[in-house]
Formats: structure tokens, C-alpha cells, sequence
């Protein structure tokens, strides 16, 4: 889907306007154009430099922000949770074993229906301890009721933010988002990229003005406990919001693209999958490589195409469905995995097409797993196995991309 930015901008206009900065500055510069009223959280590595810029744009008098510094994720939750209710804008960012220590309060948040807005930086879950990237901390919290949206690029992940803001405080969804950019690749990187304006993010959000807050003038209650005869139907307004943000989340791709003239799908995007016989379907920073290598198989003739996951919850299944009607063969790359089954996404995947007349072979891989890269050549391993896998039929249904057998 090619997008035309009403505010047509030269080649030239637009490289001048670039400038080379750290993954984190430009998702911090991003925040801080959002007006957050309140940002509470906890260092941790690869997301400390994002809360460290947020906090210097405070002190400096750059952003006129409530910043909390709090003894843990939890408590940095916990806090925005409190601020959100009374009807503050709230940030925070965090990885790995802090979302974990997060994890009572996800569920608070989403469960009271509040917009806030959360970085994500991949990075794999201890034990062993790892600090490098692969995405099971966020893919683990999928089913905490908050929306997931999966960042290719750095622009991608700052961009990325004032469109988490009107998605999470749209009336009809009010429901946290987290957006997940993947650890180092993308947060330590350093690459041109096209920072935000204040005057711009100011036409495209609009500012916060909950209905309902916590107020001594007006009491209401949130969070309150609810019996056997009213949990279900809370959950089920929930799950229905999620169905709602579908829309919303397409709708508000198209609208930034519109202003900023920067298009990265809306709740998935494809590549050279119109003929593609074979495709790939995977999520994150890893899409740059998978797009190389595309490009060398399609000089070889190979008919291979891509898939990219923008929004994993809610999971867009419609859109699936319609992009991998006409492949032969499907492979899945993620960097996650359950253990005691399978990769997430490819469990997710299997289940929007079943019960359709889609009946192509799936196959997954979990790779990346604790920062291993993931090369040109494992692309084509890959490739090779789907088309295997499609003409002689599945060996593996799922399979540890590049598994060093000799240290088992």
C-alpha cells in the first residue's frame, strides 16, 4: 500500500530534516512531543538510555513532565497506574525481567481500561542471564489485554508512539499499548532518522481528556472487585475493544501517513508477496535482512515474499488470512518460543487459518534467541525448508533455527 503525504516533501527537504541519533533519543524525542503528563521508570539494560533522555528533556525544561523515579518496574506501574485514573498522559519504558516484575499490574492496566503507553526494548528472559535481544518478554505478556505493536526500524519505533497515544485514548478502546522495538539492534543503533516536531505531533494528537477520572469532586471507583456476575462480561469488554483497535489501528496508520508521509502498514504490511510462493512471516528488526534477501532470491528467480506483523495483539488475523491465501508454503520466523510446544506466533498463525479453505503447510522457526543473529544464510535455510516442506511434505513442523547440536 503506497501512502502520498498531503504535505509533499522533496528528497532533499526531507534528508535535511534527518539527522543521525540513537534508537533511544529518537524514541524519547518521540515521547516528549506526546506531552506525557507523568513518566515513572526503572533502569534496566537495553531501554535505560530512553528514560535517561526523557529525564535530562525534564531537567533541562524541555518537557514539562512529572518524571517519578521509583525503586522498581512494579512500583513504576503501579504509579502510572494511580496517575492514569486521575487523568494524566503517562509513559514508561522497560525489557526483559522488568516487564516481569510488571506483570500483577499489566493486567491492572488494561483491566481498568487505561492509555498508557509503554517501550518496550526486547531483550530474552533469565535464567541464563542474557541481556541481547530476542522478543519472549513481550510475546510472554500477550495475553495481558494490552495492544502489541512490533517496530521494523528505529523511525518505525518513534513513529510509533504518538500513534499509541491516539490508538490507546480513543473512547471506543482505551486500552494500554505497548510497542516493542527489539534490544541494541534497534535502541543503541545510531541511523538518520526524521525526528518529530512538536507543532506536528500537536496536529496529529490531540490532547488527553478522559470522561472518566479519579477525582474527590466527583468520586467514582476503578479497579473495584466484581463477582462471579459481572467478571465475564468486563472481560469480554476487553476482548471487544481489541476487536474494535483493528480498525483504529489501520485508520490511525493511514492518517500519520497522510501528514508525515511515512507508511509501515497498519496492522500487518507485505513484501514482494504478491506471486510469492513461499513466505515468511515474522515480526521486529530481523524484517531489514529477511527484505535483503528477498531481493538476492528474486534476482535467482525464487518466488519468496514477506509478511510483517505489525500489531500482534490484537492479532490480525483477517488480514492473514487475505495475505497468505495464494502462497504455497508458509515459514514462520520468531524470536521467541513456548516451551513444552511451540513458537507463539506460529501457534497463532496455524489457528487463523484453520477452519478456512487456506490448507498450505506452516512451519516454524525460533531463532534469534538471546541476541544469536540471524543471517542472510539462515534466510535461505529457511527458504529451503519451506520449499522442502511443500514439495515432499512437513518433517518438522517446528524447528531451532541454527541449534548448535554440538554443545547439547
Amino acid at each position: 500500500m503506497k501512502m502520498i503525504a498531503k504535505e509533499e516533501l522533496s528528497l532533499k527537504e526531507r534528508m535535511a530534516r534527518m539527522k543521525v541519533v540513537e534508537g533511544s533519543y529518537a524514541v524519547a524525542h518521540a515521547v516528549k512531543c506526546c506531552s506525557p503528563d507523568v513518566i515513572s521508570a526503572y533502569p534496566i539494560t537495553p531501554q535505560t538510555h530512553i528514560v535517561e533522555h526523557l529525564s535530562q528533556f525534564v531537567a533541562d525544561g524541555e518537557l514539562d513532565s512529572e518524571f517519578l523515579t521509583v525503586d522498581s518496574e512494579f512500583s513504576a506501574m503501579s504509579s502510572l497506574v494511580g496517575a492514569s485514573a486521575a487523568g494524566a498522559r503517562c509513559y514508561s519504558s522497560t525489557t526483559s525481567q522488568g516487564l516481569a516484575l510488571m506483570w500483577e499490574v499489566l493486567y491492572n492496566a488494561s483491566g481498568m481500561r487505561l492509555p498508557i503507553v509503554m517501550t518496550v526494548a526486547n531483550r530474552a528472559l533469565s535464567a541464563p542471564l542474557n541481556i541481547w535481544n530476542d522478543q519472549q518478554d513481550s510475546v510472554g505478556a500477550r495475553d495481558s489485554g494490552w495492544i502489541q505493536l512490533y517496530a521494523e526500524d528505529v523511525q518505525e519505533a518513534a513513529d510509533a508512539i504518538p500513534q499509541a497515544y491516539k490508538i490507546a485514548e480513543d473512547p471506543e478502546i482505551l486500552t494500554p499499548v505497548m510497542v516493542c522495538m527489539d534490544g541494541f539492534i534497534l535502541t543503541h543503533v545510531y541511523e538518520p532518522v526524521e525526528l518529530l516536531s512538536q507543532e506536528e505531533v500537536d496536529r496529529f494528537l490531540p490532547p488527553y481528556r478522559p470522561k472518566h477520572i479519579l477525582d474527590p469532586e466527583n468520586p467514582k471507583t476503578f479497579g473495584a472487585f466484581a463477582d462471579p456476575s459481572y467478571f465475564t462480561e468486563l472481560r469480554y469488554m476487553q476482548w471487544d475493544a481489541h476487536r474494535r483497535a483493528l480498525k483504529k489501528i489501520e485508520a490511525v496508520a493511514v492518517e500519520f501517513a497522510e501528514q508525515f508521509g511515512r507508511w509501515y502498514g497498519g496492522l500487518i504490511d507485505t513484501y514482494h508477496a504478491e506471486d510469492a510462493e513461499v513466505m515468511i512471516v515474522t515480526m521486529g528488526s530481523v524484517i531489514g535482512t529477511i527484505k535483503d534477501c528477498i531481493d538476492d532470491m528474486r534476482s535467482e528467480g525464487l518466488k519468496v515474499g514477506l509478511v510483517k506483523i505489525r500489531s500482534y495483539r490484537p492479532f490480525p488475523t483477517e488480514a492473514l488470512r487475505k495475505a497468505l491465501k495464494d502462497a504455497e508454503v508458509i515459514a514462520v520466523i520468531e524470536k521467541d518460543v513456548t516451551v513444552g510446544n511451540e513458537g507463539a506466533l506460529l501457534t497463532d498463525l496455524k489457528a487463523a487459518l484453520y477452519n478456512t479453505p487456506t490448507r498450505i503447510p506452516v512451519i516454524g522457526f525460533p531463532a534469534g534467541l538471546g541476541g544469536r543473529d540471524i543471517t542472510i544464510r539462515d534466510i535461505r535455510r529457511v527458504v529451503d525448508k519451506a520449499i522442502a516442506a511443500r514439495d515432499r511434505g512437513i518433517e518438522a513442523e517446528m524447528e531451532f533455527l541454527s541449534l548448535r547440536e554440538d554443545l547439547l
